[in-house]
């Protein structure tokens, strides 16, 4: 079998596989999130907590325990990497520097998961599962909550009121998060992953010498950085690593992970605003860009040239021989296209036209499909650019799902979409301003300019992945791509909130003939092409410095 027909297969199958998720896992969400019934472990932590689950909350009053439940988490992390030189089960580690402390711990609270560190070689278990594991659950978990609240702004009318934030993490948690990460473990340890809380290990290498492996609850970790769009690995090769990915099944087995509740939530929202069509629209959208960039990373990366491209069957370099480029081309796709960050194959090694693609991904706003929750919101803001623009072009008032979208609302969406790109370029222009940002670079010209372009776009769209060959460990990279982070995280969030409850004061207007009907592939074609000139026209001139120079160069 060609290593082409192979990957067109994983896709296919990956495709059914999803398809067969979408109807069950999208119904079973809405009803989470639209019950007044509250299990009795939820009870238990409502009580522990000292919340009122059955209390309406106001957008102010919601984003209030938003950024409350955000800034204490981020204090707890930082504060056990910094005792873990005397906690139980370290391995021997010491305590983490402060400024590498913070970016972590804003990384993994903002469903980053940067890391600018060796895991194997800084955290130990109790950090890992105690801190870092439990950050993957409740920051995918606060990504969803916020996508439900926007959805009930559409859903609900002469009423600012958007649901309880802490029965919305609790119940994205225990009823949604928590059992498919305990059946995907299973799956991954069946496949091969570790899970243990053993010591370090020496082993024998071929030809003399010992190295050193660490054990550790892996298979648990890697199931909800993917589950959960995170992404932080618990090696540092990531899901390259053999105890992480161990072999073909289990890499098209975690690209799933990554993609099913992303897409599903399409479902979810179209059950809740009572038009299973505008949830189509919405995965038509999605899925669109989604297996067009897969076919165009699959092409760019089969039709290198050159006689090592030739004898390899396409560029290899930095990509393992157990999944090759098919299943390295998915997932890099995946994982750019949401906010997981997690990666099977080195970006930086991909061809010039390939790295752009992954950085293209992250620019679009990860909303095809997505990061958990915020793929949902982040394409749910596109749409209402996209209505304003057609409402612009026809001379009438835009209105989207019986709401009208005036000026206030658009205001929210313009600030939504202006925010992670002043991060990102703002940020890459002051690291080649100063002296030593520069020094970090391993590569100059084009590719040494993707590097730090690709770090802030990483960090501050909340992927995670890294383009390699920058020295990120630094106090200059650790402090501004974890303040990068935590604004491009909850400062979205903020518009997000605002527009969710400006939307659900409104009273809804009725359709008419001239309504813009936007369960129809029409606006599918106009959501997606608003989209891609948002993105281009925001991000062509940093492309064409970095990676689009370096293809058109080769």
């Amino acid at each position: 079998m060609s290593p082409v027909l192979a990957g067109v297969l994983q896709l296919l199958a990956l495709v059914v596989a999803l398809g067969l998720s979408y109807r069950p896992l999208g119904d079973h969400m809405a009803r989470v999130y639209s019950s007044e019934r509250h299990l009795r472990p939820e009870r238990w932590i409502y009580r522990a907590i000292g919340a009122n689950p059955s209390a309406e909350m106001r957008w102010p009053a919601y984003l209030r325990g938003v950024l409350a439940f955000s800034a204490v988490s981020v204090l707890f992390l930082y504060l056990l990497q910094r005792v873990q030189g005397a906690l139980p089960g370290s391995l021997g580690f010491v305590s983490i520097d402060p400024d590498q402390a913070f970016n972590t711990a804003a990384s993994f609270v903002a469903n980053t998961n940067w890391q600018s560190y060796y895991g194997e070689q800084a955290m130990g278990h109790v950090v890992q599962t105690g801190g870092l594991a439990v950050q993957n659950f409740v920051s995918a978990a606060v990504g969803m909550a916020v996508a439900v609240a926007l959805v009930r702004g559409f859903a609900r009318s002469r009423t600012g009121e958007l649901g309880n934030f802490w029965a919305d993490l609790v119940r994205g948690v225990v009823r949604i998060l928590l059992p498919m990460a305990v059946i995907g473990a299973l799956v991954l340890v069946a496949c091969g992953a570790i899970q243990n809380f053993s010591g370090i290990h020496e082993v024998g290498q071929f030809g003399g010498g010992t190295q050193q492996w660490n054990g550790g609850a892996v298979a648990s970790q890697e199931v909800i950085k993917e589950l959960g769009t995170n992404g932080g690995g618990y090696f540092n090769a990531n899901s390259a690593h053999p105890f992480e990915n161990p072999n073909g099944l289990s890499n098209l087995f975690e690209i799933y992970l990554i993609l099913v509740v992303p897409f599903a939530l399409t479902r979810t929202f179209g059950r809740m605003v009572g038009s299973l069509k505008q949830g189509y629209a919405i995965l038509g959208t999605m899925a669109v860009i989604w297996v067009g960039f897969t076919a165009l990373m699959m092409w760019t990366e089969f039709a290198g040239r050159g006689p090592a491209f030739e004898l390899a069957g396409g560029a290899m370099e930095g990509k393992e021989t157990r999944f090759g480029i098919a299943g390295s081309s998915l997932f890099s796709v995946a994982t750019t296209l949401t906010s997981t960050g997690a990666v099977n194959s080195f970006h930086s090694s991909y061809t010039g036209f390939g790295g752009g693609i992954t950085m293209l991904g992250m620019q679009l706003g990860e909303i095809a499909p997505g990061g958990v929750g915020s793929g949902l919101y982040g394409m749910l803001i596109m749409a209402v650019i996209a209505v304003f623009i057609a409402g612009l072009m026809v001379g009438r008032t835009p209105e989207y799902l019986g709401k009208k979208i005036g000026t206030r609302e658009i205001k929210f969406a313009a600030c939504y979409i202006l925010v992670t790109p002043a991060l990102v370029l703002c940020f890459t222009a002051a690291s080649f301003v100063l002296d030593t940002p520069a020094n970090s670079m391993t590569n100059s010209g084009a590719h040494g300019f993707s590097e730090i372009l690709y770090a802030f776009t990483s960090g501050a769209n909340n992927n995670g992945s890294a383009f390699a060959g920058l020295n990120a460990d630094t106090q200059w990279f650790n402090s501004t791509i974890g303040i990068a982070m935590l604004l491009g995280r909850f400062l979205p969030m903020v518009f997000v909130l605002a527009l969710a409850g400006s939307l659900a004061e409104q009273t809804p207007v009725p359709e008419t003939a001239g309504t813009l009907r936007t369960e129809k592939p029409l606006f599918t074609g106009l959501l997606v092409g608003t989209i891609m000139i948002i993105a281009g026209l925001t991000y062509f001139p940093a492309l064409a410095l970095g990676p689009l120079a370096e293809g058109l160069a080769a």
